[in-house]
Parts: C-alpha cells; sequence; structure tokens
C-alpha cells in the first residue's frame, strides 16, 4: 500500500467515525467469503456499517478525531479486524450474538457504545442488553402513560358509579311516586263520584 492509498484509508476511517456514537471493533478471522459475505449482508440490513480495515491505520484514524480518546481500544487491535459503525447501540452486538449461533466467529474485540468503553468478547451479553434510544424512549413514554391511564380510568369508574348511583335512587323514586300518587288519585277520583 503506498502513502497515498494509506492516507485515502485513513481519511475513509474518520469519515466514518466522525460523530459515531457507536463503534465496534470485531475479528472476522475464520469466516470464510460466502460467511463473511452474509454477515456484511445482515448488517446492511440492519443498517451498520462495516469495513475491514488494517489495524495501524484504525489506530491512526481514531487518534486524529477530535472529541474521543479511543486509546483503550488500541490494545484488541491484533489480527483481522472490522470497523462496524451504527446508530443503534446494541445492533452490532446482537449482530454479532446471531451470527454466533452458527459460528464462533466474529468475535468482539473492543467496543465504544454511550461514552463506555468494552474490551473483550466478555462484554458481548452486557452489550446487547444496552438498550436502544428508542427502547428508551418507549420505555418513558409508557411510564409516563401508565399514571395518566390510572387517573383517566379512576374517573371513567367514578361516572359510571355516580351513574349507577343516580339511576338506583331515580329508580325507587319513580316507584314510589306511582304508590303515592295512586291513594290522591282514588281520593279525588271518590270525592267526585261522592258529589
Amino acid at each position: 500500500m503506498t502513502k497515498d492509498q494509506k492516507v485515502v484509508a485513513i481519511q475513509e476511517i474518520k469519515d466514518l467515525l466522525q460523530d459515531a456514537k457507536v463503534v465496534y471493533v470485531a475479528d472476522l478471522d475464520g469466516l470464510n467469503a460466502g460467511k463473511s459475505s452474509d454477515f456484511r449482508r445482515q448488517a446492511f440490513k440492519q443498517n451498520i456499517k462495516v469495513k475491514v480495515v488494517k489495524n495501524t491505520l484504525l489506530q491512526k484514524a481514531m487518534e486524529q478525531i477530535e472529541g474521543v480518546d479511543y486509546s483503550e481500544m488500541f490494545s484488541t487491535f491484533k489480527g483481522n479486524s472490522a470497523l462496524m459503525v451504527a446508530e443503534t447501540a446494541n445492533a452490532p452486538a446482537k449482530l454479532i450474538k446471531d451470527f454466533r449461533k452458527k459460528d464462533e466467529k466474529p468475535a468482539l474485540k473492543s467496543a465504544f457504545v454511550q461514552e463506555t468503553f468494552y474490551v473483550g468478547d466478555n462484554n458481548l451479553d452486557a452489550l446487547v442488553n444496552i438498550k436502544s434510544r428508542e427502547e428508551m424512549i418507549g420505555e418513558i413514554i409508557g411510564l409516563l402513560q401508565s399514571p395518566i391511564q390510572r387517573v383517566v380510568s379512576a374517573l371513567q369508574n367514578k361516572a359510571e358509579t355516580a351513574e349507577t348511583a343516580t339511576e338506583e335512587v331515580a329508580a325507587p323514586a319513580v316507584e314510589e311516586t306511582p304508590a303515592t300518587e295512586t291513594p290522591e288519585a282514588a281520593a279525588e277520583g271518590e270525592a267526585p263520584a261522592a258529589e
């Protein structure tokens, strides 16, 4: 690789990393061409960008990114490395885990998710369980709606209880009124007959 090619490769990596909040580095070594192609296809469907990179170029690109110190990840840059960048925090971890049901690779080398570094494949389960932004928003909305739903339900129950009580009070009054009117009507009916 010429110096110009290295500069271009570093710039491509920097473009991928710029403003990235979710960065994974995985080991795809041992996947044949078919499995590697299948992995990339699944990543594409989940909006995960995958790029096989040289470790030295990846490190140089990360060193040039302002605002994030990726140095904790550098010790994992050995062997083949695939850079994975996504919007959803747990999407690459889920993809790796799902893919490993059939194979022992890919393996997680390191990750930078929600301003935290995860080094080593032993962190894969923790990364899978991280809630995505959409999941967290859904839970928050559910929590906020819960008290409102209880208030609405209570008001509806109170309104139904009040209607039932009004009907119960009105029903005996209706029954009593004809009974009260009947003797008066009979008395009135007798009075004209007596005259």
